[in-house]
């Protein structure tokens, strides 16, 4: 009997991996990984053999009961199987279920953290989700319910939602509707910890206008204090963001 274990591959880029994480990747048997990890990954695990079973919004993609059947099958024939899971596995991630499974089998597991793109995003465009005195509370949300409707509420200072990307029109007449001002702050981030990075601001009134220039990338949207850029020159509008290197 073999082992599991789950590690966040971050939000894309190879080198957002932990060293944990890498350390395991090379010992790997069999890798079990989702649509969101990185290509460049497979390098730290070349003698492995990679199973894809992503998993992503409005398209084909592995059934969730397959992937646990999968992830008991293997540990059962390999020493060890990693569970790459894009971002971090605990946020979105479908972990629970997959814990349960290996737990009702007797496998054992361990769990490498990763970058959730929340954070990502909020590095990637110099915003922290929290600031002193004004945003004291953070919420992770899911922007689309298990049946496909757009939800929204107002919980936290700074809210971040995931899985929202194709929806933008209808998550800001929820955000409206949960009580946030039309005039709320907005950040739209798109591929976020990747070279590709792209973001832009909104107001919620206007967030659906993101739609189109983030159409087909994986995204999250920032709302509230968290979404405010830190200087009176970052103007509104589509662009590439990054902090700027230590001299």
């Amino acid at each position: 009997m073999g082992r599991v274990a789950f590690i966040g591959a971050g939000p894309g880029a190879a080198d957002l991996l932990t060293l944990r994480a890498a350390r395991l990747l090379a010992k790997a048997d069999v890798v079990l990984v989702d649509a969101l990890a990185g290509a460049e990954l497979r390098e730290l695990a070349p003698e492995a053999r990679w199973i894809d079973v992503g998993k992503r919004g409005f398209r084909a993609s592995t059934a969730q009961d397959v992937i646990c059947a999968l992830l008991v099958r293997s540990a059962r024939e390999y020493g060890l199987v990693v569970r790459l899971k894009g971002g971090d596995p605990s946020v979105f991630g479908r972990l629970d279920e997959e814990l349960r499974a290996l737990h009702a089998a007797g496998i054992e597991f361990e769990i490498v953290p990763g970058v959730s793109a929340a954070l990502a995003a909020a590095a990637d465009t110099a915003r922290p989700l929290t600031r002193r005195g004004r945003g004291r509370s953070v919420a992770l949300c899911t922007a689309m319910t298990r049946e496909g409707k757009v939800q929204a509420g107002r919980s936290a200072d700074t809210e971040v939602y995931y899985m929202a990307g194709c929806r933008l029109g209808a998550l800001a007449r929820e955000l409206q509707a949960a009580g946030w001002p039309a005039g709320t702050p907005a950040s739209v981030v798109s591929r976020a910890g990747c070279a590709d990075m792209l973001q832009s601001d909104h107001t919620v009134a206007e967030l659906g206008r993101a739609a189109l220039l983030h159409a087909g990338r994986p995204s999250v949207v920032v709302v509230g204090v968290g979404a405010e850029p830190l200087g009176a020159s970052r103007t509104a509008g589509a662009r590439r963001a990054r902090a700027a290197a230590p001299s």
